[in-house]
């Protein structure tokens, strides 16, 4: 990725503020041309600067009002098919793989602890899953969130 400057940062800023504002919106926000605005999110774009963007569905108004964070071991030569195993189970709605005492975290959404204890079988019956580890998530307490990390790097500038 090209070294960032002043002004993608405060682009970057303002998209942390307001990720659906428009293109002429951020050049009067900014006070830069609109040509500027659209070449510099092109190219912040062309070198995947952004995540996939969707409108965030809270699952409690889908009627799954629980989080828990499910730790699971496997086989490590078994570790792409049971990624794709995962895949298929639509109440995971992320999944990492990471270092430690267990390969794979996956977030998962559900009704209830008994909807999640039979997730949790679910994935436990898959084979090279070796065990699981699960906790509830008891409320977020600082959601996802670029906007102080873009600040901090702007006022290092």
């Amino acid at each position: 990725m090209h070294s960032i400057d002043a002004v993608d940062l405060d682009l970057l800023r303002a998209l942390a503020d307001d990720p659906r504002a428009t293109t002429v919106a951020l050049a009067q926000r900014l006070r830069i041309s609109r040509n500027t605005v659209a070449a510099r999110l092109a190219r912040l774009e062309g070198a995947g600067a952004f995540l996939h963007f969707d409108r965030r569905i809270d699952p409690a108004v889908l009627g799954h009002p629980l989080l828990a964070f499910i730790e699971i071991t496997v086989h490590q030569r078994d570790l792409v098919r049971i990624v794709e195993h995962l895949a298929r189970i639509p109440e995971i709605v992320q999944a990492y793989g990471h270092s430690g005492t267990a390969d794979l975290r996956v977030h998962v959404v559900c009704r209830d602890t008994d909807h999640l204890f039979r997730i949790d079988a679910a994935i436990l019956q898959i084979e090279g899953v070796e065990r699981t580890e699960t906790s509830l998530a008891m409320g977020e307490l600082i959601p996802y969130r670029v906007q102080p990390l873009v600040e901090k790097l702007r006022r290092e500038l």
